[in-house]
């Protein structure tokens, strides 16, 4: 039996953004720091990102996944 090939997107992300990085992430109104780049599946539609990125408030707080990273701004 062959292995399922899941789809995978790779998302377009300004230059200036690595881990470490604060950032304003427009889409979802929040700031934060970038904890981790890197790849992700997403359980809903099980589309692969190879390189997503994950979020979190400065001081600590619930993570979340940019959805578009092409539109974060320096925070």
């Amino acid at each position: 039996m062959a292995p399922q090939i899941r789809p995978r997107q790779r998302q377009t992300m300004p230059g200036w953004v690595s881990e470490g990085t604060p950032v304003f992430d427009p889409l979802e109104n929040r700031r934060g720091i970038v904890q981790f780049i890197g790849e992700y599946e997403d359980p809903a539609t099980r589309v692969s990102y190879a390189n997503a990125v994950f979020a979190r408030p400065e001081g600590g707080g619930s993570e979340w996944i940019v959805k578009d990273p092409s539109s974060l701004e320096r925070g």
